[in-house]
């Protein structure tokens, strides 16, 4: 992949966002600053990442694709309250690769966990 200075930045952007932006929120990050950048050229350099496998997309069912910086093995935990993603480390759920279930040979797994997080829990009060 060829060097571009919007490719930079917008993965400067997403690396200072441990929020797992959309491309959408990276986009209202950089326009004020930066309005010759369009929403199109943030969502192609995005996913171009993805592709070489500089970032991760994280895509969650009924949301936007949301994308992370941390490329190594890890899970992610999506708040069913606030909408906002976690990252868990891979050792809290270990599932070795070459590990056989059911007769399959994983590979790598790409795991969401779903609940409400401890924000949102302590501001409930029948939780």
């Amino acid at each position: 992949m060829k060097y571009s200075k919007q490719r930079e930045l917008i993965y400067n952007a997403l690396a200072e966002n441990k929020i797992h932006p959309s491309a959408d929120e990276i986009y209202n990050i950089l326009k004020n600053d930066h309005p010759a950048l369009s929403l199109a050229t943030v969502y192609r350099n995005l996913n171009q990442l993805a592709e070489n496998h500089e970032v991760l997309k994280v895509q969650i069912p009924g949301q936007k694709d949301r994308f992370d910086c941390d490329v190594h093995e890890h899970y992610h935990f999506v708040c069913e309250k606030c909408g906002k993603i976690f990252d868990i480390k891979k050792e809290c759920l270990p599932m070795p690769k070459g590990c056989i279930v059911e007769g399959h040979r994983i590979s790598s797994l790409d795991l969401s966990i779903n609940g409400i997080c401890k924000e949102c829990a302590s501001s409930e009060k029948d939780y």
